[in-house]
């Protein structure tokens, strides 16, 4: 099942949250449609157009957003009162901005499955199904995978040597010192080749074959700001997530490629595992983008699986309801 066909937005906004933060909103499908809503990745990563090919526009209420610091919100790459409870309180306050009583669907990809799983925990009456790709549990050895030298270094060793050989030399872990070098003022000609760096090296690991030249200038300042402001925090995170997926009751489908690099397999089992309604689809020869077909296929398959569970569920529950009256 392929994409559906290219759409432009109905309505663009920009909605004031709060600390000096504007997020970037646009609405398309149809505006009577059941209101989904799609979550990037990153952090800092910015919403993509493929983002809304996901859902038939003729069924759908398509809201993407950019969250604080990516894409087209303002203040770009801004890291003050960016942390992942505001991340979640944002969403439930655009969920009420725009009238929706509650999300039929939240699409999550990566960074984007960790917010989606963090604000389904905080708001479980505010999202009747999700949809989720590339599974990141934000763990400290999800981490330690993608940034030290024991993990996704293993495979991909000249290009681990690159981002090391891109640092100047300084005390500390690899991610410590790319977070310092990456604070400084903007515009800093260093700040940005470090942040082209940062950002190449998890382009190249994204795809399965990834294209001969990759192009990140359009995201790598906030991309590799946010990335490290939130991976020296330990994504901001109070709780982890995995012991409490249990307490999520919705139907969830989870896509993930057999060979990503980015977000190792296991964290989709052991998620499919812990959520008690959950269907978990490999995608062999896929990597971890929703840019490779073999991903965004699946993902379209699964926002129709969820939206049929949803509708045998609802009509279940009529005719449960019958019942008892006769």
């Amino acid at each position: 099942m392929s994409l559906f066909p290219p759409l432009e937005p109905y309505h663009r906004d920009f909605l004031d949250v709060g600390d000096g933060h504007r997020l970037y909103v646009e609405q398309s499908g149809n505006p009577d449609g059941l209101p989904v809503v799609a979550l990037h990745g990153g952090p800092g990563g910015g919403s993509s157009p493929l983002l809304r090919r996901l859902f038939d526009p003729t069924r759908f209420r398509i809201v993407v957003y950019d969250q604080r610091g990516a894409g087209r919100s303002q203040p770009y790459a801004g890291t003050e009162h960016n942390t992942l409870p505001h991340l979640v309180d944002d969403l439930e306050r655009l969920r009420e901005h725009l009238n929706v009583p509650r999300w039929e669907l939240v699409l999550g990809g990566s960074w984007g499955v960790t917010l989606a799983l963090a604000y389904t925990q905080a708001y479980p009456a505010s999202v009747a199904g999700l949809v989720l790709r590339g599974v990141f549990l934000c763990r400290q050895q999800d981490i330690d995978w993608l940034y030290t030298a024991e993990g996704a270094g293993r495979f991909y060793p000249d290009h681990w040597q690159r981002l090391i050989d891109a640092l100047p030399e300084g005390d500390g872990d690899l991610m410590h010192r790319y977070h310092r070098a990456l604070s400084g003022a903007d515009g800093d000609p260093d700040g940005e080749r470090l942040a082209r760096e940062w950002t190449l090296w998890e382009a190249r690991l994204s795809s399965l074959t990834p294209p001969p030249a990759l192009n990140v200038d359009h995201n790598a300042r906030a991309m590799a700001r946010l990335e490290t402001h939130y991976f020296v925090n330990g994504g901001f995170l109070d709780r982890p997530l995995l012991p409490r997926a249990h307490q999520i009751q919705c139907p969830v489908e989870i896509v993930h490629g057999r060979y990503d690099m980015v977000c190792p397999p296991e964290q989709a089992w052991l998620l499919h595992q812990a959520l008690p309604d959950s269907r978990l689809h490999w995608v062999a020869a896929a990597g971890h983008s929703s840019a490779e077909p073999a991903i965004s296929q699946a993902l379209v398959r699964s926002v129709k699986a969820l939206t049929a569970r949803a509708a045998r569920a609802a009509s279940d529950n009529r005719s449960a309801r019958y019942t008892q009256e006769s």
